[in-house]
């Protein structure tokens, strides 16, 4: 019943952040199909020696597949490896995500006209950097292996909020937390694991 409600609440959530997609989106943007960036290459690496030794590995790459004006939908492949020397266990799930967001929006709020809410928050959030920053909401939802079982897929679910600074020569600085909600196959027994992550990392 969690993993219905929580779906719903995704499900409902997107259909929001498109119902309230600003109307000029439709009048002035234009369909693109494989725009490529910004990709994405994100490693990350942990290793502790003490209570307990173990070490972590998460390996995670993707791309954008289309955009519409401020709406993307972006692909991403992660990799997740976790090994427990002591206790004899290994985790190794690979996933992969489809990834719509929703950039820029707080703009939505451009109202009252003369001293619109937009601005005030991004100049409280972002100071100097406001008219570079790119705010975003994204979802998270794919399958996962192994999941429901040693060899069987699961499901991926989460949901994002992020910035993106626009740097030099097309490089960009990504700072996002996360939530997800994934099933995994832990020492023979199945179950959902849930994690909050923030992330930063370089966009090409």
């Amino acid at each position: 019943m969690m993993t219905a409600a929580f779906l719903f609440r995704l499900l409902t959530a997107l259909v929001g952040v498109l119902a309230w997609a600003p109307t000029a989106l439709a009048q002035e943007a234009t369909l693109e199909i494989l725009p490529v960036r910004p990709i994405n290459f994100d490693a990350v690496f942990r290793q502790q020696t003490f209570a307990p030794d173990d070490r972590e590995i998460t390996l995670q790459a993707g791309l954008t597949a289309l955009r519409y004006g401020n709406l993307e939908v972006r692909g991403q492949y992660r990799y997740f490896s976790y090994h427990a020397q002591e206790q004899g266990i290994t985790t190794d799930q690979n996933a992969i995500m489809v990834n719509p967001r929703w950039n820029n929006f707080i703009d939505v709020l451009n109202f009252p006209e003369g001293k619109p809410i937009s601005r005030m928050l991004r100049h409280a959030l972002f100071g100097p950097l406001e008219d570079r920053a790119v705010p975003y909401l994204g979802l998270l939802a794919g399958g996962i292996v192994p999941g429901r079982g040693a060899n069987s897929p699961g499901y991926l679910l989460g949901g994002q909020v992020g910035v993106r600074f626009p740097l030099a020569f097309g490089v960009s600085l990504d700072v996002a937390i996360e939530y997800s909600q994934f099933q995994v196959n832990f020492q023979g027994a199945d179950g959902i694991s849930q994690q909050w992550v923030m992330t930063t990392g370089i966009r090409f």
